[in-house]
């Protein structure tokens, strides 16, 4: 987007990466929307940027979090998300509804339980993510991570981290995205415009297009041919940069 002429600020959320904040790896939706809302205030005191012309980008999970930032921050003036991962849903429900209320039940039992390990010192659990080695068994959705998080192509370690954890919350704040409802009052983001893109082959597809059905105008819901989730990541030739310049150039004004 700095390529595009836009003052661009990129920044790793709180308990993550380059970013300060400790237990790390820690999920803290609230604080997650926080960050973006924090970006706001630095750029919005920056001499060199109008504070009345600035938007924000949220990809994968972040597409979630820039939606709970913008509903109660109006200082994002348009906001785009690529690839969004509902990261409420995805845990509450997992891919097209897959979970069910037990094996949910489960998981937010198993958490609990860990809270007392960890509170007399036993050791930090850590749940999810992208596996470290490929199977016969692996699913397709992990082999598509896999490429991005576990090779070069994706491969980057903060320092004071372990390649080991990227992508690996821990299990007891993990269940915190059970309550993280984000496309809640969702419509009460207009007449900010909003534009979901997504990949027409993307497994996260459903997360774009329930937002884009629950939200009020102006809105957009762009399906890029042929890409699949990760390829929004990094992959140039799929992402719609006329679309995200045009979308931003219009809005900002």
């Amino acid at each position: 987007m700095a390529e595009q002429g836009f003052v661009t600020l990129s920044l790793d959320l709180s308990f993550w990466g380059e970013s300060e904040g400790q237990p790390r790896n820690t999920v803290s939706p609230e604080i997650y929307a926080e960050d973006y809302s924090a970006a706001v205030d630095f750029l919005g005191t920056r001499p060199f940027v109008d504070r009345d012309r600035i938007g924000a980008i949220g990809i994968c999970g972040s597409g979630s979090f820039v939606i709970s930032a913008a509903k109660i921050d109006p200082r994002m003036k348009a906001i785009a998300t690529v690839s969004m991962y509902d990261m409420g849903a995805a845990n509450r429900n997992a891919l097209k509804h897959s979970l069910t209320i037990e094996q949910r039940k489960k998981i937010i039992a198993e958490a609990a339980e860990q809270r007392y390990v960890e509170f007399t010192g036993g050791e930090t659990k850590y749940t999810s993510g992208t596996v470290h080695e490929l199977n016969a068994d692996t699913h397709p959705i992990q082999r598509e991570f896999f490429d991005f998080y576990r090779t070069p192509r994706g491969e980057f370690t903060p320092k004071g981290s372990s390649p080991k954890l990227t992508t690996h919350p821990t299990l007891t704040s993990n269940v915190k995205f059970m309550n993280f409802y984000s496309f809640n009052d969702i419509e009460t983001i207009s007449p900010r415009p909003l534009l979901f893109i997504t990949g027409d082959l993307a497994h996260s597809r459903e997360f774009s297009e329930d937002a884009y059905k629950l939200a009020a105008e102006p809105k957009e819901l762009y399906i890029v041919p042929g890409a699949g989730h990760v390829d929004l990541y990094d992959r140039v030739n799929y992402i719609p940069f006329d679309k995200l310049t045009a979308f931003f150039a219009k809005n900002l004004k």
